[in-house]
């Protein structure tokens, strides 16, 4: 059996994977097939195409891999909601913009699986909390 001899943690833009940095230099000293990699990654990813991925990468002693991909940011998922690219620079005083609180279960929903909570409503507030660091204001009907 084969022993991991590395993982490594990045964030990869779904089905935008190629050996150029950051992946390249990343996967390069790991003595992987960088090409492999990319083309399994794309492949898996293809229905998640410009979303932020959370990847973990295990490398084994025989120079193969596994990768678990996981859901996106939540801040990530919130601002893609919004139509937005980046938060308020004073989060509490200037606000960006209003969510609705069923927008919120829904991405705790899509998150719970990542989020070291078992209970949505621990997710929410999670959320909520990303979404008030963020500038966004939500809005409970």
């Amino acid at each position: 059996m084969n022993n991991i001899i590395k993982t490594i943690k990045i964030q990869i833009i779904g089905g935008k994977a190629n050996p150029t940095p950051p992946i390249g230099p990343i996967l390069g000293t790991t003595g992987i097939n960088i090409m492999n990699f990319c083309k399994e990654f794309n492949l898996k990813t293809k229905n998640r195409y410009d979303e932020i991925i959370p990847t973990i990468i295990h490398i084994y002693s025989n120079k193969t891999f596994k990768f678990k991909i996981k859901t996106s940011p939540t801040s990530s998922l919130l601002l893609k909601k919004m139509n937005l690219k980046k938060g308020s620079k004073e989060p509490n005083k200037d606000f960006i913009g209003n969510l609705s609180y069923k927008d919120i279960i829904n991405i705790a929903n899509i998150k719970i699986k990542d989020l070291n909570c078992y209970k949505i409503k621990s997710a929410i507030s999670m959320i909520i909390g990303t979404a008030k660091s963020l500038g966004i204001n939500i809005i409970y009907d």
